[in-house]
C-alpha cells in the first residue's frame, strides 16, 4: 500500500499515514477529518518544539487510551448479556444447545473479518505491539485498532476463552500511535509511544498503574530509556484515572479480607503451586503451539471458518462445566467464577476440573485463529489450581480454610509469571488487582519457582514462540523454533496477515 504524506511537514521525518487510515471525505467522515485537522493546526501552533508536542501527546494519549479501554470492557460485557447470558438461560435443555452453538458463530463471523478485513487483529495483541516496537517505529495501523475493538468484543462476547486485557494493549496502542503521527513526531519518538499505548492498556485493563509500568518495562522497553520511562509511567496514571473516574476504583476481585500468611508450614505447599504451576504453564504454552500449529498447515477447511472449529470447540467445554458445576466462566468472562474461587466458594473437583477446561477451552479459541489475549485465562487457571492445592493445605495441615483464597491468590501469579514471563509485573498485578499485600513471601516463593521452571523447560517465552512460528524473529535466540542463526536475518517485512 502506497503511503501518503499530508502536507504539513514536520521538523524531522515521520511515519506516515496510509491511505487506510485517512478517511474519506463524505457524509461523517468528513466532519470528523475536519475537526481532526483543525485540533492537528491548533496543537502545531501551540507546540512547535516535539519535546513539546512528545509530552503533549503522551498526556493526550494517556486520556483517550483509558476511555477507548473503557469502551471496550462495557462493549464486551453488551455482547456477554446478548450473547451468552441468554445462551446460558435458555429454556429446558436447550441452553446446551445454544451454549456450544454460540461461541462457534461468534467465532466465524470474526474469522470472516480476520481473514478478508484486517488479518493483524489476529492473536492477543501483545506480540503485534512488541513487532511494532521494534521494527516499525511503534506504527500500529489505525485499521488494526478498529478491526481489534470490533471483532475482539464479538469473539470475547459470544463465548470465546479469551482475555481483553492484551486487545486493550493493542487498541491503546493504536490509539498512541495514530496521535504520535498526527503530532508529527519523529520515528524515534513514535516509537516510545507505543510503550505509552502499552503502559495505558495496561493499567486500564487491570486497573493496575505500577503493574502496568513494570509489564512495559519486562516485556517491551528492556531498558531505562529516562524519556520513554516518564512517559510510560505519565500514561499509566493518566489511564488509571479514566478508568476509576468511569467504573470506579476498586479492585477488580473483591476479597471479603485481606490474606496473609498465617503458618509457616503451608509453605511447603505454596513451593508445591510453584513447581505445579511451571508445568500448568508449559502445557498450555506447548498446546497452544502444538495446535496452532496444526491449524495453520488445516489447507482443506477455509481460514475464516477455523475460529468458528475453536468456538465450538470452547462452546462444548462451556456446556460441560456448566453442566456438571453449574458456574460459567470456560466461555466469556471468567473473573466472576474466579472471584468465587478467591473467597473459598468453590468446591476443591470443581476448582480442579475448572483448570483443566480452561486451558483447553483457551488453547481451542486462540490457537484456531481468534482474537483475544491470554492474561484473563492464565489468571483463571492460576486461581483454581492454587485453591485446589489450599485444600490440600487445610486437609493436611487443618489449618483455616481461609488457606483456600490465600493460595487461590498466590495461584493467579504463579501461573502468569510461568506463561507470560513477567516475574516482577507478577507480583504487582496480584496486589494492585486483590490487595493482597500480605502474601508477599508466598508470591515470591510460588512465583518465582514457576518462572524459573517454565524458562527451564522452555527457554523461549510464548509471545517470541508465537512470532517465530511466523518465521519473526525478535531476539537473538535458538529454539526449536528458531531457525539457525536467526541473527543474520534481516529485518522482516511483515504484512498484518502474518501476524500471530
Amino acid at each position: 500500500m502506497t503511503p501518503i504524506i499530508d502536507s504539513v511537514q514536520s521538523d524531522s521525518q515521520r511515519v506516515p499515514l496510509t491511505q487506510s487510515e485517512i478517511p474519506e471525505r463524505s457524509s461523517l467522515w468528513s466532519g470528523l477529518y475536519s475537526l481532526y485537522s483543525r485540533f492537528i493546526a491548533w496543537l502545531m501552533r501551540r507546540a512547535p518544539n516535539e519535546r513539546q508536542r512528545l509530552l503533549a501527546v503522551t498526556i493526550i494519549a494517556g486520556g483517550i487510551c483509558g476511555l477507548a479501554a473503557v469502551a471496550f470492557h462495557l462493549t464486551i460485557a453488551a455482547f456477554e448479556m446478548l450473547f451468552i447470558d441468554r445462551a446460558n438461560s435458555a429454556p429446558g435443555h436447550s441452553w446446551i444447545w445454544w451454549t456450544i452453538l454460540t461461541p462457534g458463530l461468534g467465532g466465524a463471523l470474526a474469522g470472516v473479518g480476520l481473514t478478508y478485513w484486517v488479518p493483524g487483529a489476529a492473536g492477543s495483541g501483545v506480540p503485534q505491539v512488541k513487532v511494532a516496537f521494534a521494527v516499525r517505529s511503534g506504527l500500529v495501523p489505525f485499521k488494526e485498532t478498529i478491526g481489534k475493538f470490533i471483532l475482539c468484543a464479538l469473539q470475547i462476547g459470544s463465548g470465546a476463552s479469551l482475555g481483553l486485557e492484551g486487545p486493550t494493549v493493542q487498541i491503546c496502542a493504536g490509539v498512541s500511535s495514530l496521535l504520535a503521527r498526527a503530532a508529527r513526531l519523529s520515528p524515534k519518538n513514535c516509537r516510545r509511544m507505543a510503550s505509552v499505548g502499552m503502559s495505558a492498556g495496561i493499567a486500564a485493563a487491570f486497573n493496575a498503574p505500577i503493574a502496568a509500568v513494570t509489564f512495559t518495562l519486562e516485556e517491551l522497553i528492556g531498558d531505562l530509556d529516562q524519556t520513554m520511562l516518564s512517559g510510560v509511567i505519565v500514561a499509566a496514571a493518566l489511564a488509571a484515572v479514566v478508568e476509576n473516574k468511569v467504573l470506579g476504583s476498586n479492585p477488580i476481585f473483591h476479597v471479603q479480607r485481606a490474606y496473609t500468611l498465617t503458618n509457616a508450614s503451608s509453605l511447603v505447599w505454596y513451593a508445591l503451586l510453584g513447581l505445579l504451576a511451571a508445568i500448568v504453564s508449559v502445557a498450555f504454552t506447548d498446546g497452544l503451539l502444538g495446535l496452532r500449529a496444526q491449524f495453520k498447515r488445516l489447507n482443506k477447511v477455509p481460514k475464516w471458518i477455523q475460529p468458528g472449529i475453536g468456538g465450538l470447540a470452547t462452546g462444548g467445554l462451556a456446556a460441560l462445566g456448566l453442566g456438571f458445576f453449574h458456574y460459567n466462566g470456560i466461555a466469556g468472562d471468567p473473573y466472576k467464577t474466579l472471584t468465587l474461587a478467591l473467597t473459598n466458594a468453590l468446591p476443591v473437583l470443581c476448582m480442579a476440573s475448572y483448570c483443566v477446561l480452561k486451558l483447553a477451552a483457551t488453547v481451542c479459541s486462540y490457537s484456531s485463529g481468534g482474537s483475544g489475549g491470554i492474561f484473563a485465562p492464565s489468571l483463571f487457571m492460576g486461581g483454581m489450581l492454587g485453591g485446589t492445592v489450599g485444600y490440600l493445605d487445610v486437609t493436611v495441615f487443618h489449618h483455616s480454610t481461609d488457606s483456600i483464597g490465600a493460595f487461590a491468590v498466590v495461584g493467579m501469579g504463579a501461573v502468569f509469571a510461568g506463561i507470560v514471563r513477567a516475574p516482577m509485573t507478577s507480583v504487582l498485578i496480584i496486589f494492585e488487582m486483590t490487595g493482597g499485600y500480605g502474601l508477599v513471601l508466598p508470591l515470591m516463593i510460588a512465583n518465582m519457582s514457576s518462572f524459573a521452571l517454565a524458562r527451564h523447560w522452555r527457554r523461549v517465552p510464548v509471545y517470541e514462540a508465537l512470532l517465530a512460528q511466523d518465521g519473526i524473529y525478535l531476539h537473538d535466540q535458538t529454539s526449536p523454533l528458531d531457525p539457525p542463526d536467526a541473527t543474520e536475518l534481516p529485518a522482516p517485512n511483515l504484512p498484518p496477515a502474518t501476524q500471530p
